[in-house]
């Protein structure tokens, strides 16, 4: 039976909690599941006493969330679009306090990584979120819930690093993980009650082989990434992964191409305005990170340093927890400034104040409230180049197509966030100033990532310059879907294969 959300609206009054209670609901999963970015940061340092093992083991602890989102999130997105979006957003859950559990009852590393990577694959809940609004909701609330959707990413890193020093300091570091599943399941529980499932499907067969060279290729490529500090960036290991990664993903692009129901459709991605709009969706990722490389460890450093400011972990946390929720309260800003002028000029925008954001942390580093203004500032640039993303890519793809592009999406960032991590590991590990015994980080090394960041920042700005122009219809976001079905804004550029943009 259709849902009220998929039928024209009769009562608005009865509609509005309902749509309210979707927003709530989704929003409520992809921050819990962007916590585990942050969820093992306060006790990274003591994983090779709590598990035995070498730290340059237990890096896998990390390591494995990182790259098992990589694989899962495309193709959770393409079996969203296939088999119903919020089936395959309960398996994402599912996942997530399986590996939660499986961490919280490990005390070596074997069942440590297992259960981090089971986190790791439930990543796919943002954009299939995000796709389920574009199906469910009215199009007067598309705009500000799929912002809202998408800045939870930044919002759950930002919040999770207090809250998860906070957890490590007073409680068994088990403790982290079983909030998680706690946290989980409040989602699981409320995903079934209040989100209907889309009657917007694909159907088809999974292109099995596609997803397989997909995962190689990606694995080799963050791999690569993510351990070519610790193994050496000229290494025979390192140079071999990337060289697997570009070979293999060329070969899974000429597949892509020919097979009849690819697990990406490559046409669709080469349309400019999704092209474009990924392209700048790898620089925000780049300038997100930075903040969270650099503004953590500033404030940890001994103050005798000249630079450092001596502060504990939780307080690290805390100068970086309202960021988040500037985000929060920066996505209906951004959803009524791409009603006005269109979400490229949103993109465009945030991505300049990202940049400010970062030019002001240059100057301003020796208070805690400066950092506090620096955070709430590229939060709040990130809150629109957030809310952006997914309007542009779903005003260019068809509905049947919007969980695996909005992935695609999503993985774009994440290539951008790991790409940062190991440039800025190169320059804080090159750029360095002796304090007794060790040698740490130099104050230029942290300005010259900081500078960095506002360049990745100004380079996205500039790549947006290339998204095609958008007609705009009554909904604030591009590809917005009335509830009854009814109009969403196109690009100017044709579709390619000739199909009706929006499904």
């Amino acid at each position: 039976m259709p849902s009220a959300l998929s039928r024209p609206v009769e009562d608005g009054r009865s509609a509005a909690p309902r749509a309210d209670a979707v927003v709530a609901a989704l929003a409520f999963g992809g921050i819990v599941v962007s916590l585990m970015q942050t969820l093992v940061i306060p006790i990274v340092p003591d994983l090779p006493r709590l598990l035995n093992a070498p730290a340059s083991d237990t890096a896998w602890a990390v390591t494995a969330t990182l790259l098992a989102a990589a694989v899962a999130t495309p193709v959770i997105g393409r079996l969203g679009d296939m088999y119903g979006k919020r089936r395959m957003l309960l398996v994402s859950l599912v996942m997530l306090v399986a590996g939660s559990v499986t961490a919280a009852l490990s005390d070596s590393l074997a069942p440590m990584v297992v259960g981090r990577a089971l986190q790791g694959l439930a990543s796919g809940v943002i954009p299939l979120g995000i796709s389920i609004m574009r199906d469910e909701l009215p199009a007067e609330r598309l705009g500000s819930a799929t912002a809202l959707m998408s800045a939870s990413l930044g919002v759950g890193g930002a919040l999770g690093l207090p809250a998860a020093a906070l957890i490590a300091d007073t409680f068994d570091w088990h403790a982290l993980f079983w909030a998680s599943a706690v946290l989980g399941t409040v989602a699981l529980v409320l995903v079934p009650v209040v989100v209907p499932e889309s009657r917007v499907r694909t159907g088809g067969r999974f292109d099995l082989v596609g997803g397989v060279g997909m995962a190689a290729g990606l694995v080799s490529l963050l791999l690569a990434v993510s351990k070519g500090a610790d193994w050496g960036w000229s290494s025979g290991t390192t140079l071999g992964l990337f060289v697997t990664a570009v070979v293999v993903l060329l070969v899974w692009g000429w597949w892509e191409l020919r097979v009849e129901e690819p697990l990406v459709d490559l046409r669709t991605t080469a349309r400019r305005q999704v092209l474009v709009t990924n392209l700048a969706s790898i620089a925000v990722g780049f300038a997100m990170f930075a903040m969270s490389l650099v503004i953590p460890q500033l404030l940890q450093l001994p103050e005798a340093t000249g630079y450092g400011l001596g502060r504990s972990l939780l307080v690290a946390g805390l100068t970086m927890a309202p960021s988040g929720l500037v985000m929060m309260v920066t996505a209906p800003v951004s959803a009524a400034l791409s009603k006005a002028k269109g979400p490229k000029s949103t993109l465009m925008v945030g991505a300049l104040i990202v940049a400010a954001g970062y030019g002001l942390n240059i100057v301003l580093m020796s208070e805690l409230w400066h950092f506090v203004l620096v955070t709430c500032v590229i939060g709040a640039g990130i809150g629109f180049t957030y809310g952006a993303m997914p309007a542009l890519i779903m005003g260019a793809v068809p509905a049947s197509e919007t969980g695996a592009a909005n992935s695609l999406n999503t993985l774009m960032r994440s290539i951008g966030t790991s790409t940062a991590s190991a440039v800025a590991g190169v320059i804080l590990a090159q750029l360095t100033t002796p304090f007794g015994p060790a040698v740490l980080p130099s104050e230029n090394g942290f300005k010259v990532v900081l500078a960095i960041g506002a360049g990745a920042a100004l380079l996205a700005f500039a790549v947006a310059a290339f998204i095609p122009r958008q007609r705009m219809g009554s909904s604030g976001a591009a590809g917005a879907q009335q509830a009854a079905g009814g109009t969403r804004a196109v690009p100017e550029e044709p579709a390619r294969d000739g199909g009706r943009v929006g499904g």
